[in-house]
This record gives structure tokens, sequence and C-alpha cells, in this order.
């Protein structure tokens, strides 16, 4: 009675993340996932040709069934998160399967390019985007320590499945045409929806169950029998109520949080993330048609994306793997940077390859480095924000870089049109990623570390950026206040047994005072107060 009551406003405390078990399937369900969200916009492209045939349009009006896609997997990135934090994730993400399901089936019966837009560009787009962001935020949930090697192994599928929906797409298109081709992707993406079905929640609320039960059994035990003990009990869960309804406010839902602009850290993050995506994809959107101008022949030209696709596959669980390291991962912000510098060099470096040698090490340095950056993207913001505040925290962040996905690509096409030179593209991209990677490395020793060294106010619970320690530290006071709440709810239930007896000994001493001379009937037992044995039980029964 005395321990704080769960169903006062008070937050369950997280359940610890098990780091594996049925975690391990939940990784596979978020594999299969970012292989969908990133390869398929690019798969698309395959049929880009047959399109511009039937539709009559030209490769730019196709492209932007691709861009539509990615577009819609970024920029939706805070409705995503307000649906999550109202509904969960195993929900939003049933949703997005059907929707993206849905969206391939209708382009396949479409007329226009127009109707190719709405179902396969917005409607699988929006589908993919409802997937991608709670798989990522379940896997937040069941992985801690071993949570930069699982955010490596889930961002393997991306590389896996561009190496695989390309060809699989070539070869429905040669089979079924184009629209047989979108028929069959749309089957292949319900795939989503058992992903969504495996990615079941932790148990957060057995001991809250068990606690109440608890509750109403000592009370019943505590409080005495007859229409007494129902009356206090029936005043005990009317204070309960009363609490709880006063409590309940105080405790209400974000459906996106914003405090997370208060951290520093998600500040320093979120800039440089979007001066990296301003420059990270430029590289291999021109390479393959930068290797033609230089004399590669087409066949050779398009097998460097799979050198980088290749390369990319083992990069990402391998650095995953370093970055989980006990004297590593406590800096996993700085070896963030250095992927993206590493990256940055790998492009300037690579501007003035003039033949194909010179093109496949670009590549195998890109796939490093690329692999590098995936594979720590997220893992670096969940280590900030934490996993409480990560929902809000990815929406957030890919709605600022769907920014720059519409700035960076499209700007360097219309440099390369005026200049007709990809030296200089290569330079500016690399000079982009190197720039994100110097303003995250600084400003991370400069802001943090000496923010750290620095004491806190004590009355401002806002200070820090909402940290997990800050929270933990407010539920103690709250279930202090609890406790000695439950103190006074169990005095309460004293006193309402004292009453009880009370009247109880009222009763019996009138019934004494009126029958003190109450005659022994024949063969009847006097009791010691001159009452016969019927009225003595009749007293005990109180």
């Amino acid at each position: 009675m005395g321990r704080p009551d769960p169903e006062e406003g008070q937050l369950p405390a997280p359940v610890k993340p098990p780091d594996g078990g049925w975690g391990w399937i939940v990784l596979l369900g978020c594999f299969v996932i970012t292989g969908f969200s990133y390869a398929f916009p690019k798969a698309v492209s395959v049929y880009f040709k047959e399109l511009m045939k039937d539709f009559h349009v030209g490769y730019s009006d196709t492209a932007w069934i691709s861009s539509i896609m990615l577009a819609m997997l970024y920029g939706t990135g805070p409705v995503c998160s307000i649906m999550v934090n109202q509904f969960g994730c195993r929900p939003v993400m049933l949703i997005g399967g059907l929707l993206a399901s849905a969206g391939m089936i209708l382009a396949s019966f479409t007329t226009n390019i127009i109707e190719l837009y709405l179902t396969a560009g917005v409607l699988t787009g929006l589908g993919m985007a409802l997937n991608f962001q709670p798989s990522l935020i379940m896997l937040g949930t069941y992985f801690d320590k071993r949570r930069p090697l699982a955010n490596g192994l889930a961002a393997a599928g991306s590389p896996v499945f561009l190496s695989s929906l390309s060809p699989l797409g070539q070869v429905l298109l040669e089979k079924f045409g184009w629209r047989g081709g979108f028929l069959i992707m749309g089957g292949l993406l319900l795939n989503c929806c058992t992903c969504g079905a495996v990615m079941r929640p932790l148990d957060m609320g057995m001991k809250r169950k068990m606690g109440k039960a608890q509750d109403k059994y000592e009370a019943k035990e505590m409080l005495p029998i007859g229409a007494k003990s129902e009356e206090g009990i029936s005043t005990t869960d009317g204070t309960k109520k009363g609490k709880k309804a006063k409590k309940k406010p105080k405790k209400g839902k974000k459906l996106l949080d914003f405090s997370i602009f208060s951290n520093r850290g998600f500040i320093i993050y979120t800039i440089s993330k979007f001066i990296l995506v301003l420059g990270l994809f430029v590289p291999p959107i021109l390479l393959v048609n930068y290797a033609k101008d230089t004399g590669v022949p087409d066949t050779e030209a398009a097998f460097l994306l799979s050198i980088i696709g290749f390369i990319d596959i083992f990069a990402r669980p391998a650095c995953g793997m370093v970055a989980g390291l006990k004297w590593v991962r406590p800096h996993v912000a700085y070896l963030f940077s250095f992927s993206m510098l590493f990256n940055g060099l790998t492009d300037i470096c690579s501007a003035r390859a003039s033949n194909y040698t010179g093109l496949v090490i670009f590549c195998v340095f890109f796939g490093i480095s690329y692999g590098m950056v995936g594979a720590l993207q997220f893992e670096v913001l969940m280590a900030i924000v934490g996993s409480q505040k990560f929902s809000s925290a990815i929406g957030l962040v890919l709605l600022i870089e769907a920014f720059a996905v519409l700035i960076g690509p499209p700007s360097a096409g219309r440099l390369v049109d005026a200049l007709k030179n990809y030296e200089v593209i290569f330079y500016l991209a690399g000079s982009e990623v190197v720039l994100s990677a110097l303003f995250l490395g600084v400003a991370s020793y400069c802001c943090l570390n000496r923010g750290k060294k620095e004491p806190l106010p004590e009355n401002n619970p806002s200070a820090g950026g909402g940290s997990d320690t800050e929270e933990a530290e407010s539920d103690v006071q709250e279930a202090e206040e609890h406790s000695s709440d439950n103190h006074q709810l169990a005095h309460s239930t004293d006193n309402t047994m004292a009453v009880a007896s009370e009247e109880a000994n009222h009763v019996a001493e009138e019934q004494r005072g009126e029958g003190g001379g109450c005659p022994a009937g024949d063969g009847e037992v006097l009791a010691p107060d001159g009452c016969n044995a019927d009225q003595m039980v009749e007293r005990d029964s109180f």
C-alpha cells in the first residue's frame, strides 16, 4: 500500500532491450524494409524506356516517378512520427505495406503519366515511408548494446536489394511487359505487411496490471466485511479515480516532440546532415555518364555501380561491428565524422580519374566510405536523442533532408549541362561532404564536450535537451509523490475501519440498553450480558 500506484499518471518504466531473441526477427524485417525503401525507387528506372514509348514522354518526365517516391520517403517524416506516436509502429507499418502494394498494382492499369505520378509515385512512396521510419524505431527498442551492429546489418538491405531488384525488374519487363512487372512488384511489396506483423512491441504493461490487482486484493483484506467494506472499497476506488483524473492531463502524449530542438547535439547533427546530403548522392548519379564521356563502354560503365553495391554490402555490417566496440561507441559521432571526411576526400581525389582503372579504384573506396555513412547515420541520431524521442527526431531530420535531396542532385545536373565538365561537379560534391564532416567533428568537440563541464542549473528541467537521465529523475520525483499519496490512502482506509468498528459498538450498546432485562426463555442459555446467544452472535457479526 506504500508503493507508488502505477495508475496515477505515472509512465511505466521502459523495458530493457533484449539485444537478441525476437529482436533478430525484428532486425530481419528492418533489413527487408530498408532494402525496399532505398532500392525500389532506383530499381523502377529499368521500366522508364518502355514508359517513354507508351506514353510518348521524355526521360525527365519518367524520372519524376523515382523523384516523387524519394520525396515522399523523406518529406513525410513528421507525418509518420505523428502516426507512430498515436497508433504505434505495427499498425502504421501494416497500413504502409498495403498502400505501397496498392500503388504499384493501380499503376499497372494507368493510361497516362500523371496517373503514374499519383499511384507509383505518391501512393507507393507514402507506403514505403510508413514502413521505413517505424522499422528503425522498433530496431532501437529491441537493441541497446548491439545496436550499432543491428543498424549496420539493417542498412545492408539497401545494396542487397538494389543488386537483386534491378535484374529482377529487367526479367519481368522482358517476359510480362511493364504492366505485368508493376503488378508483380506490387505483390512483392506485400512482404512489407509481413515485416510489420513481426514488429511485436515489448511488454510494458505487465507490472501495471499486477500492481492494480494486488492493490485491490490488499484493500479487500484490510476493510471489514459487508456493506461498510463495499463502501470503503468504493471510497478507495473513487479516490484513485479522482487522483488519476488530476494526474492524467499532466502526462499528455505529444504527437510530435519539438523539444528535441533544445538539444545542441541534435541541432549540430541536423545541420551537418543537410550539408552532407547536398553532395552525397551526386557522384553515384553521375558516375555512369562520367565514365561514358571518358570513353568507357556502356556495359563496363554500368558495372561500376555494381562494384559500389558489392563493397557496400560488406562495409555496412563491418562498420556496425566497429562502432559497437566499447572504446569506440562513446565516440561514435567522431567515427561518423571520419566516414564523411573519407567519402568527401574520395570524391575530390577521383575528380581527375581519366581511365577505367582509376574509376574502379574510386568505386572501391567510395563503396567503403558510403557504407560507413549509411551504417552510422541513424546510430548517431539514436545516441544523441535517445530511444524515447527517436520517433520525433527522425521524422524532422528526414523532412530537412528532403529539401537537400531536391536541391543537390538537380543542381549538379544543371551545372553539368551548363559547364559540360564533370570534374567541377566532383570537386563541388566532395567539398560539401568534407564541410559537413568538419562541422560535425569541430562543433561536437567545442559545443558538446565543453557543455558537459559546465554545471547545469538546479531548477531548470528543460536544460540539456531532454535527455533520458532527466526523464528518469522526473519519474523518480513523481514516484515519491505517488508514494505519499498512497500513504494518505492507507491512512484513510484505516479511518474507515475505525468508523465501522465504532458504529458496530454503538449499535451493540443500544441493543444491550434496550434488552438489558430481557428474560431468559425456557431452555435458553444466558450470555454474560444478560442476553441470549442469538443476540451475542448478532453482535459478533458486526
